[in-house]
């Protein structure tokens, strides 16, 4: 009796197929190994002849540009003027006053110069400085100390100082110099200073730089009592 041939049952995918030559191995006595699977096999090769450039436009080819963004406007931000300055024809004329200066065509005021001296005595109302410096006061008589020693110098304004109380002069004038010559400065005008203050004090109303015409930094008006 002729028995019909069976289809085959085996399934296509047989992960044990090799099962029982493995335990036949193992039976024999024999060690075996499976060697390590070496991850960088699975990995891609990269293809060197791919430059960067190529490589770059691949990464990109999915990146779209906005067109909005092209270009930006940027808004400058407006200062606002400091409150209370007003550009008025004050500053046009202070401007034109420097000019006049630095031109020669208008004196430097001298009360504005680190060469400016002044004093008055407390008991006194303040506003006289102001008319001794402009010439209020005619100057009655006058001492120069230039090309004179110190030591010299103080003597001669000694006598002179008390010469012009006895006569009973209102105004005098003693030239000083401002000491532009001497390594030391103006020697003579900062001892002529001292010397009004700490020893004819009582017999002085004020002192003060004479005018450009009266020789200016380099002189000194003093009004007595």
């Amino acid at each position: 009796m002729h028995h019909k041939k069976r289809v085959s049952d085996e399934f296509s995918h047989q992960p044990f197929k090799d099962l029982k030559k493995l335990l036949k191995v193992k039976e024999s006595g024999k060690n075996t190994h499976l060697a390590p699977l070496d991850r960088g096999e699975l990995a891609p090769k990269a293809d060197k002849s791919i430059g960067d450039e190529e490589l770059f436009n691949d990464a990109m080819k999915e990146v779209r540009e906005i067109r909005e963004f092209r270009e930006i406007p940027v808004h400058q931000k407006r200062v606002a003027p400091a409150s209370g300055y007003k550009n008025s024809s004050a500053d046009h004329e202070a401007l034109n006053v420097l000019e006049e200066i630095v031109s020669g065509r208008r004196p430097i005021p001298l009360a504005d110069t680190q060469e400016y001296v002044e004093w008055i005595n407390k008991d006194y109302r303040r506003d006289i400085i102001k008319e001794l410096h402009t010439g209020r006061y005619s100057v009655q008589d006058c001492l120069d100390l230039h090309g004179i020693v110190v030591d010299d110098a103080e003597s001669e304004v000694e006598q002179f100082f008390n010469e012009s109380v006895k006569k009973g002069h209102r105004c005098i004038k003693i030239i000083h110099g401002r000491g532009r010559r001497s390594p030391k400065g103006p020697v003579i005008k900062q001892s002529l200073i001292t010397w009004l203050l700490r020893r004819h004090r009582k017999n002085i109303i004020a002192f003060v730089t004479a005018r450009q015409c009266d020789g200016g930094l380099g002189a000194l008006y003093v009004l007595l009592r």
